[in-house]
């Protein structure tokens, strides 16, 4: 039985990580288009006096898809924001406390991540069907439902790769240092 799940979990844990990885991609991308209209926004406000109705909406929508869009890889290389110092202390003297720990939050996260997609889908599908937008119309509008989608997918994926965290063999939290703090020989 073991020796069925194991690759089968290998193998979904590839899945996610490409799938992450794209997902991150893709926000690098709306970063740069973001970049590209703000720009854009600047130059044609101040050389010529007409400025890009819609980069207010641009802005907001393209915020919202860079936070979701990234999420799942934060998620997979273990860069979300938190605080397990005390995980870290903890190691040191109880190791399998710590594992329990790690797993407990690990399973609270995954859980978190179900609920925000069960809770994004209705949404998504309302929007999908009445087409619903915002921004003001007759000078920029934009449909909601890629943004409920990337949300719903995103959170979905992120509960995926804390299962896999969750079946996954132990890993040591670690205290993390920068480059500039290390001692050197």
């Amino acid at each position: 039985m073991l020796n069925v799940i194991k690759p089968a979990i290998s193998g979904l844990s590839s899945v996610t990580r490409i799938l992450a990885k794209g997902a991150n991609i893709a926000g690098t991308l709306v970063v740069l288009a973001l970049v590209g209209v703000v720009n854009f926004d600047v130059i044609a406000r101040g050389a010529f006096n007409a400025p890009f109705l819609g980069a207010v909406e641009v802005v907001q929508f393209s915020m919202i898809l860079i936070v979701f869009l990234q999420l799942p890889d934060v998620v997979r290389v273990n860069r979300l924001t938190r605080s397990d110092g005390f995980l870290v202390f903890l190691n040191d003297r109880a190791p399998r406390l710590t594992l329990v720990l790690t797993r407990l939050i690990e399973i609270v996260s995954s859980v978190f991540m179900t609920l925000i997609a069960i809770a994004i889908w209705p949404e998504f599908t309302e929007m999908w069907q009445t087409r619903d937008y915002f921004g003001v119309p007759g000078v920029f509008t934009a449909p909601w439902w890629p943004i409920k989608l990337v949300i719903f997918l995103s959170a979905a994926l992120c509960a995926l790769i804390f299962v896999l965290k969750v079946l996954s063999p132990a890993h040591k939290p670690e205290l993390i240092r920068a480059p500039e703090f290390e001692d050197t020989p």
